[in-house]
């Protein structure tokens, strides 16, 4: 049962591919590897804990004010996350920008809370929330290895383009500037989108 509620998540249940949640921060953080990965930990640090607390909590939360407790927990959990970053990664969260208090607004954490930790056991929904941040990130970082791979020629800041490729030492190749704007990412996210969906014909029906 907690296997079926890891795995789901990462494929069939992809939160950016399937319910196309969370794409605003997928076009907004993607343009290098480093922030993508602070933020899709980030994501999943909190995703798995709000829905963990909530759970917990779940049987004594008034039904007309649960929203706001919610709101609560996830704002908590963020600004937690936010001065952590601040303290022990300050160039990447400085990169992440508003982007790390936005995640209060991610729609997959209050989807996640309200679909399953309010109705589910803390363990189970901890692990969901887990499995829900995680395949949000594994889309995340595809997308900033692409992005930053063709856009930068570099991977975590670490040139990867052999210097005698470039067209300026007499090569062949160069860096191609489309892939470091926004458009860029929803066009990734669509073939990503293409591909799942080419190989799981069931996916198309969603």
């Amino acid at each position: 049962m907690n296997k079926k509620i890891f795995i789901e998540p990462l494929f069939r249940n992809n939160p950016i591919t399937v319910l196309v949640l969370g794409i605003c921060s997928a076009l907004a953080v993607t343009v290098k590897l480093e922030p993508a990965i602070v933020m899709a930990l980030s994501v999943t640090i909190v995703t798995g804990f709000s829905s963990f607390i909530v759970s917990i909590l779940r049987n004594t939360i008034p039904n007309r004010i649960r929203i706001i407790v919610q709101l609560v927990v996830v704002a908590m959990l963020v600004i937690l996350v936010d001065q952590i970053l601040k303290a022990y990664a300050y160039d990447v969260s400085k990169q992440l920008s508003v982007f790390v208090g936005l995640i209060i607004t991610n729609c997959i954490i209050m989807g996640r809370i309200e679909a399953y930790a309010l109705g589910n056991k803390p363990l189970p929904s901890l692990i969901d929330g887990l499995a829900n941040g995680l395949g949000y990130g594994i889309i995340l970082v595809i997308i900033a290895f692409v992005r930053e791979l063709f856009g930068s020629g570099t991977v975590l800041g670490h040139a990867v383009i052999p210097a005698g490729w470039y067209i300026k030492n007499g090569g062949f190749y160069e860096n191609n500037g489309l892939f470091i704007l926004p458009p860029m990412a929803l066009i990734i996210v669509g073939l990503i989108i293409w591909v799942q969906r080419s190989i799981s014909k069931d996916l198309i029906e969603k």
